[in-house]
């Protein structure tokens, strides 16, 4: 007897097959936690989820549409910030010169002049303030918003609008105060191209324009009025019967009659009447502007709630799916080190089998 073994007879197939198995069950195990390093998740596919794969199928379109939502509302909300700077400075300049309306009369002629001039400057700023963009988005111009509201603000002191009015007032001694009034009243109240200043989007009446005001969805059936019309008003009506309809349209339309005053005309009957219904148009103006400023910061109050509400939940739901889906990263790395050190092992076992022998073995 010899007192060897041969390397390998037909008892050791068994063996080796049971080794090779092992080996090929230690090298998936280590491929699967190769790829969960990489990527973080257990697996790139929702079978690899295995019963769990539900919460990730249900959960995973929820939290990409509260996304959505919450993108909807960081971009109304830069919007309606602009919104509301240019109405305050709009709101502050009808203010100013309702009370300057008070300090002129037939002691001072000349102050007239100097108040119709400023006015022509002021009308100017106020066509130019209702053209106020967010980027390419203007932000008076409702749903036509890639196109500015008034299309000519530069040019607004030769518009039909502007000449229309003036050609009234200059007329204030011979048609008298009532007469002048209801005809200012009718061009800032027009939508008739060649008079109206805004452009024929926003040249309709406030109904059409109420039916079609831009908003955002922000949930699940859930829209949000998210603007202000440079032509109309959006939440507050405007009353009394010194307006046009619109707070905007009062303004330029107050403005354009001071801007068409002249000190010749302080000793006309009807030109204290004129002043002051020009001055209880734009305090009117003034009064129902920042109302409708109130309900949009409102709006813009309850957006920023919504966007806290959606990112809370959504993280919520991230914190169920990445439960399922991520891998712990140290934990994998620490099994990943001892796995590839088994499946070494288990090489190294299969290699040594075919030197074997009753003495090594002994």
């Amino acid at each position: 007897m010899s007192g060897s073994v041969s390397g390998l007879d037909t008892s050791n197939y068994s063996v080796i097959a049971q080794l090779s198995a092992d080996s090929a069950a230690i090298r998936q195990k280590l491929d699967t936690l190769t790829e969960q390093s990489a990527s973080g998740l257990v697996s790139q596919t929702y079978a690899g989820l295995g019963a769990s794969a539900s919460v990730s199928l249900d959960l995973n379109p929820e939290i990409s549409q509260m996304s959505t939502w919450q993108s909807n509302i960081n971009a109304v909300q830069g919007n309606m910030s602009v919104t509301q700077t240019a109405v305050s400075e709009i709101s502050s300049i009808a203010s100013n010169f309702a009370s300057q309306l008070n300090t002129i009369n037939s002691t001072d002629p000349t102050a007239v002049d100097t108040l119709a001039s400023s006015a022509q400057q002021a009308l100017v700023e106020v066509a130019n303030l209702l053209d106020s963009t967010d980027g390419s988005t203007y932000v008076f111009a409702g749903e036509d918003s890639a196109n500015p509201p008034v299309p000519n603000a530069d040019g607004i002191l030769s518009s039909g609008f502007y000449t229309e009015i003036n050609s009234a007032v200059a007329a204030l001694g011979t048609n008298g105060a009532a007469a002048t009034e209801a005809s200012v009243i009718a061009t800032g109240s027009s939508n008739a191209a060649g008079t109206s200043p805004f452009s024929a989007a926003l040249s309709q009446s406030a109904a059409t324009l109420q039916a079609s005001l831009p908003s955002v969805q922000v949930g699940s059936n859930q829209f949000v009025t998210t603007g202000l019309l440079a032509s109309a008003n959006t939440y507050v009506a405007s009353t009394g019967s010194n307006t046009t309809g619109s707070y905007m349209r009062d303004v330029l339309t107050g403005l354009a009659t001071i801007a068409s005053l002249s000190s010749s005309q302080v000793s006309d009957s009807g030109f204290e009447a004129l002043v002051t219904n020009t001055e209880s148009m734009l305090q009117g103006a003034v009064t129902t502007m920042n109302q409708d400023a109130g309900v949009l910061g409102n709006q813009q109050t309850a957006l920023t709630d919504q966007a806290t509400s959606l990112s809370d939940t959504a993280s919520a739901l991230a914190t169920q799916v990445g439960a399922v889906q991520d891998v712990n990263m140290s934990s994998t790395a620490t099994e990943l080190s001892l796995v590839q050190t088994q499946l070494q092992a288990s090489y190294q076992v299969i290699a040594n089998m075919d030197g074997l022998s009753l003495v090594s073995y002994l």
